[in-house]
């Protein structure tokens, strides 16, 4: 393979994977909205606390003051594995947390690739 052939077929990747990208992203922004963005945002807290650069940060931790499962603060840090499980059960994860306390949330995203798109979207935020 000569240089041109390579450099053509390696844009072509990199083009690829990033529309799958921006992809991933508006069908997550979409899925976020529909199933999330009535009661969370990114600027400020709704009914929910804001999202904000929830990846990363521990539960509980915002300034939001209507907390119930996790007022105070809480040991559980916000990744991919603890979103996805919180996200498909809230009484299930908290059960499984040993967390005796109710959350107010009562969505559950049962379609894994919903769960996927939003976390996904959340990265961003």
């Amino acid at each position: 393979m000569n240089s041109k052939t390579f450099f053509a077929a390696a844009l072509t990747i990199v083009i690829a994977a990033t529309a799958g990208t921006a992809n991933a992203n508006a069908d997550g922004a979409k899925v976020f909205k529909k199933k999330c963005g009535v009661c969370h945002g990114f600027e400020k807290h709704k009914m929910g606390p804001s999202l904000a650069g929830i990846i990363g940060r521990k539960a509980g931790t915002s300034d939001f003051k209507k907390y119930k499962a996790f007022k105070g603060g809480s040991d559980i840090v916000w990744d991919e594995k603890n979103l996805d499980a919180w996200i498909t059960n809230q009484k299930d994860f908290l059960k499984a947390k040993g967390i005796k306390k109710k959350s107010s949330m009562k969505a559950k995203i049962k379609k894994e690739e919903d769960r996927k798109a939003i976390i996904a979207y959340l990265k961003g935020k």
